[in-house]
């Protein structure tokens, strides 16, 4: 897990051969883009581009990936977005391969809480089990933009 501010993502670059492109269309993003999913280089690199309200720790699920890698950066709103180690959670929805996903109850353990604001950033690697779009202190609209890179 990478959590940064998307100014110093040429520090990131290298790190992937899909995080130039990557930073590059996130750099680049309009705000007045629709919500959706954009191909920036195929299927294997695309931005889905997303607007809800944050809503309470308990009412939003925890999850990770097995093929895909996520970039997640808030350009407005803020969240909390929960981190641990996805070997240590409990499956609660068996991985899906035709969305990449698997579910997980919360963790009866600390976990780490990501303070999402404009302009951060966080890669997530399947290793790493994550709940994002929990609220700060009361609800709030947020517009992220959720890159997927083929591990």
């Amino acid at each position: 897990m990478i959590h940064d501010q998307l100014s110093h993502a040429a520090h990131y670059a290298r790190l992937h051969p899909a995080f130039p492109q990557a930073f590059a269309w996130l750099q680049a993003f309009d705000p007045q883009t629709p919500d959706g999913k954009y191909e920036i280089a195929g299927p294997d690199l695309t931005a889905g581009v997303q607007r809800y309200t944050t809503k309470p720790d308990a009412e939003k699920k925890w999850e990770a990936h097995e093929v895909y890698g996520d970039i997640q950066v808030l350009f407005a709103g803020e969240e909390i977005c929960g981190h641990t180690d996805v070997r240590t959670l409990t499956v609660t929805e068996p991985y899906k391969p035709e969305k990449d996903v698997a579910k997980y109850a919360h963790p009866s353990h600390p976990t780490t809480r990501l303070h999402f604001r404009p302009g951060t950033f966080t890669v997530f690697y399947p290793q790493d089990g994550h709940q994002p779009g929990v609220m700060v202190d009361q609800p709030k609209e947020v517009l992220k933009v959720v890159i997927k890179f083929k591990v």
